[in-house]
């Protein structure tokens, strides 16, 4: 088998396994939509998601030998909280919040002696 061959089977290998895994879920709720666990993962599993994503992401992005120990990631989340809470769109929270944090960590607005 052929480089490109491997490389075409493995993308559409992959492009079907993640699409799968994206509409299963719909098509076998679709018909349980009314259950009571259902109705409960749909109200607490989005904010608990978030949360966690948000805890790895200050663990592992947040530059903690900075003047202000994890101030980069805590400046991009609250960013993402106000941004979300004014206009009540994810996308645009998420890519405020991204920008932000890429602003920060590319021109080392504040590492130390820059700011502070």
């Amino acid at each position: 088998m052929s480089d490109t061959t491997y490389l075409i089977a493995f993308i559409t290998v992959s492009a079907v396994a993640t699409f799968a895994t994206r509409i299963i879920p719909f098509l076998f709720f679709e018909r349980h939509t009314e259950h009571p666990l259902i109705k409960h993962l749909g109200r607490y599993l989005p904010a608990a998601v978030m949360a966690l994503l948000a805890t790895v992401f200050l663990q592992r992005s947040a530059d903690w030998s900075a003047t202000v120990p994890g101030l980069d990631a805590i400046l991009a989340g609250a960013l993402v909280v106000i941004v979300h809470l004014w206009r009540r769109n994810a996308l645009l929270s998420i890519a405020a919040g991204t920008a932000a944090y890429m602003l920060i960590r590319q021109t080392g607005i504040l590492e130390s002696g820059v700011v502070g």
